[in-house]
């Protein structure tokens, strides 16, 4: 009997070795992983100059606490401001505490409380990240949840322009909706946002925790549209390939509100995850990896397409980059199954999609693979066999 609480729906599979896109099992099958850890590994299982610099931090030190001058946090912190156009960090160990700290800034800068999030929206399971996501199904059994907070439809840039007004503090998105079906958000619909928070004095907060770190082949979403012109950013994922850490990135100004004392994270900035951050945000800020992944990504993309016309089990391909989402004719799960009997590690994004995450450092040679497994094993007789 496990000694674990039952909080995962774990898989019958038990890693033990994993290397760039494959993953070794105890059984000795050797998977695709397609999943990258849920959108983590970016670079690939075992990235030789991510272990290079893990190892050289070891080697120093591994903690001491955020009382002490650590250049690496500078360090990192400027990669982050300048790769994201924005100017303060602030690190910390997730996705979700990186959420969450955006929500206190952002209430503690406007002196407002009210933020607006989207409908099927992912945020984290935290009290205040919870609230921000707008799906019933993860607020279920907690109680009442934290309040001031509004969920909208995802593109739909009339609804917050009826709602969004003076007593808006934020506007928190994704560009990308990953949890909620791998939606990508409209640039008419991420642009009309920047204007109407600019227009009402409120804060535009991007959650770019699974879009971020060059997983749609930029440094993060947003960037691919010109008009679009963030706050504050949060990320996490990929940013350790791994290793955990989260970080918030914000406009100049608004570390008024972010006085010694306001906010903490005892392990947050911890130089280990900085040193692999450091080697991550390296590789991201080469234009030449990035305009690879795009060309990767977009080649796979219109083979995947070509499949859904000859396969009816799938209904729609989208999403951006290598976050892929396959919305599926009926359940996903069963799909889920038989790619990992093909040997393909994939995931779910709500019931009936199924998300294809892959290293950005994939070759093409293992999209290909990909490629044979997908098409054989969404087959309708193959799944109902």
């Amino acid at each position: 009997m496990s000694s674990l609480l039952p909080v995962y729906k774990k898989w019958g599979i038990t890693p033990v070795k994993a290397e760039g896109a494959w993953l070794t099992a105890a059984d000795g099958k050797e998977y695709l992983d397609f999943t990258s850890g849920i959108g983590v590994i970016n670079l690939g299982h075992g990235d030789a100059e991510v272990m290079e610099a893990v190892q050289a931090q070891l080697g120093q030190f591994w903690h001491t606490s955020n009382l002490f001058q650590i250049p690496i946090q500078e360090e990192v912190a400027s990669q982050l401001a300048r790769l994201s156009g924005l100017d303060k960090v602030f690190f910390c160990n997730s996705g979700t505490e990186a959420n969450e700290a955006a929500l206190k800034f952002a209430r503690r800068a406007t002196g407002k409380t009210n933020i607006i999030t989207c409908s099927q929206s992912f945020h984290g399971r935290t009290f205040g990240a919870m609230a921000a996501t707008g799906q019933s199904s993860i607020h279920t059994g907690f109680g009442p949840v934290l309040e001031g907070f509004s969920y909208l439809p995802f593109n739909d840039l009339e609804a917050f322009e009826k709602a969004i007004d003076n007593s808006t503090a934020a506007v928190l998105v994704e560009v990308i909706q990953g949890e909620g079906g791998v939606i990508p958000g409209t640039e008419s619909f991420l642009t009309g946002l920047t204007k109407l928070c600019q227009e009402h004095d409120a804060l535009l907060i991007i959650d770019e925790v699974q879009t971020g770190n060059g997983r749609t082949g930029y440094p993060f979403a947003y960037l691919k549209y010109e008009g679009v012109k963030p706050d504050i950013v949060t990320t996490a994922k990929g940013l350790g390939n791994g290793l955990p850490i989260g970080a918030v990135m914000a406009k100049a100004g608004l570390e008024q509100a972010c006085s010694a004392g306001v906010h903490g994270s005892t392990f947050g900035g911890n130089p280990i995850s900085l040193a692999a951050s450091r080697a991550v945000l390296a590789k991201i800020s080469d234009e030449a990896f990035l305009a690879e992944v795009r060309e990767k990504s977009a080649w796979f993309m219109g083979e995947l397409k070509k499949i859904a016309e000859r396969t009816p089990a799938i209904k729609d391909v989208r999403g951006d980059g290598f976050m892929i989402g396959l919305e599926i004719q009926a359940e996903a799960a069963p799909y889920i199954m038989r790619l990992q009997d093909k040997q393909l590690l994939a995931l779910t994004a709500g019931p009936s999609v199924v998300r294809i995450l892959p290293p950005l450092t994939v070759t093409k040679e293992e999209l290909s693979i990909a490629l044979e497994k997908i098409e054989e094993g969404f087959r309708i007789e193959s799944v109902l066999s």
